[in-house]
């Protein structure tokens, strides 16, 4: 049985993060979509922050390890229920390499980020899932995870979001 280990990103894990970044878009069949550098990575995960208001961190960053070499990761950030009136969190992105799925390794990211989301006293501990991905959709159910089918994701992003913001 492989020895499996959650540890908090560190700056020095930079380029190992942009690489699973990477081949986490190569999956999801968008890996022209990465827009992201090391800079960026640096300053939203342990500077000021990218799009924050230089507030801090916009986020956090957890690595996944099997057998002390880096397999996985998992970005998260806070968000904010009024419904609950307390911060829930909600999980950006998580990716465990092909090569060491099956081993346990995105189950033990999920357990200790809803570790944190407990510790921290969150309402709830969130995410999306593409609609086609039937192995993650069939995992996250069987974790006990329920999903939001009345729920539409909206989004304005690039020369809409500029145009909706009077720019």
């Amino acid at each position: 049985m492989p020895n499996i280990t959650i540890r908090p990103a560190t700056p020095a894990d930079i380029a190992l993060i942009l690489r699973l970044i990477r081949a986490l878009a190569e999956y999801e069949r968008e890996p022209q979509s990465v827009e992201t550098t090391e800079a960026m990575l640096r300053d939203g995960l342990f500077g000021r922050g990218v799009g924050n208001g230089d507030r801090g961190p916009s986020a956090e960053c957890v690595v996944g390890e099997v057998d002390g070499v880096p397999r996985g990761f998992a970005v998260f950030f806070h968000n904010y229920s009024t419904w609950k009136g307390r911060s829930g969190l909600y999980l950006e992105d998580l990716f465990v390499e092909p090569e060491a799925r099956g081993v346990g390794l995105g189950k033990a990211l999920l357990v200790h980020l809803a570790g944190i989301a407990v510790a921290r006293g969150c309402g709830r501990f969130e995410w999306t899932v593409l609609d086609w991905n039937t192995p993650a959709i069939e995992f996250y159910t069987g974790l006990g995870a329920k999903a939001m089918e009345e729920w539409t994701i909206y989004r304005v992003g690039g020369e809409a979001l500029g145009t909706l913001a009077g720019r």
